[in-house]
């Protein structure tokens, strides 16, 4: 385990902690010897993301919906707390909008109160269905305001304004990335995106669903890569306030991606098509040239080694779910 020094050692929350990528920042945090506070509403994060944390005295877990103000007395905080993929964050559109806003401005007003430095956990879906690529910080986007995917797309966008005005305003400590396509163990089976959909029906030997003819494309970072990004942002200098794309710039198709999950699982699934979802990008692949400049970051783990590592974990998932289901009967 790796631990700084005592001087240097920090009380942190992390909002939306016990999800996918919050899960997996805590546990970075803690092996660094940070006390961690984690809040979360469990609406999407799942408590066996975490449950293995919560047997070391530096963490602490709290059920709490960041649209309600929180106390703490913390020196840094990362938000990452709002449902990731469309069929979550659709699920309830105006609890996302709430979620993006009232839970960054309540977030931001800790940050205020506390002088802790604060960190927004963006997405590249500011960007929309981009006209520019591959998508620079500087692209002000192509986003619908009132369409199926406006509850996170603008939400993230407002969230980003509440950022910097705070920043602005208050002089409160700024860290905003924006997230492209992230990857890896503790994703959710459920949650639509592309890559645990690919997996799980080809574990399953069930047909692989392709929207649209498969052109559009995406870029794929692995999730150790990602929280990297996040440290390295977190600890820059305070004249960074990003926004700063993290992502990899790999580019694939998503006909490319499902071809080599067949590939990696051995799987005899068969690929279909369906129509393309409203608003959905044609293309989404990060310019990570300031990230690079100014953090020293840029990913390292190759696509087909990130998977190997997801399918083992949801590999393992559908085993142990197969096994209570098998024990109930």
């Amino acid at each position: 385990m790796q631990i700084r020094h005592a001087e240097s050692l920090k009380t942190i929350l992390v909002a939306g902690g016990a999800g996918f990528l919050g899960s997996h920042l805590c546990e970075r945090l803690l092996r660094e010897g940070h006390s961690v506070i984690c809040a979360d509403n469990f609406s999407t994060g799942r408590a066996e993301n975490i449950g293995h944390l919560k047997l070391l005295g530096a963490f602490t877990a709290r059920h709490h919906d960041i649209i309600a103000p929180l106390d703490a007395e913390v020196d840094e905080i990362y938000n990452l707390a709002c449902p990731a993929s469309p069929r979550h964050y659709q699920a309830d559109p105006i609890h996302t909008t709430k979620t993006c806003v009232l839970g960054s401005l309540n977030l931001l007003e800790l940050a205020a109160r506390s002088g802790a430095r604060i960190f927004q956990a963006s997405t590249s879906e500011v960007y929309g269905d981009p006209n520019v690529h591959p998508q620079v910080e500087a692209y002000w986007g192509n986003v619908n305001p009132f369409g199926s995917r406006s509850c996170y797309d603008e939400g993230k966008r407002c969230a980003e304004t509440l950022f910097h005005d705070f920043n602005a305003v208050h002089g409160v400590e700024i860290k905003v990335v924006r997230i492209f396509n992230t990857y890896g163990p503790r994703m959710r089976s459920d949650d639509g995106r592309v890559v645990s959909n690919f997996i799980v029906q080809a574990l399953r030997g069930e047909d692989i669903t392709v929207y649209g003819d498969g052109s559009q494309t995406r870029s794929f970072c692995f999730v150790d890569d990602l929280i990297d990004g996040f440290l390295r942002m977190m600890a820059s200098p305070a004249s960074l306030t990003g926004p700063v794309n993290l992502g990899n710039p790999a580019e694939f198709t998503v006909g490319e991606l499902a071809e080599l999950v067949l590939d990696l699982t051995g799987s005899r699934s068969k690929i279909v098509r369906r129509p393309l979802p409203a608003d959905d990008p044609r293309q989404r692949r990060p310019d990570i040239s300031q990230a690079t400049r100014d953090l020293g970051w840029h990913p390292n783990v190759p696509l087909a080694d990130g998977l190997k590592q997801t399918i083992a974990y949801f590999d393992g998932l559908l085993s142990a779910k197969g096994r209570k289901l098998a024990e109930v009967a």
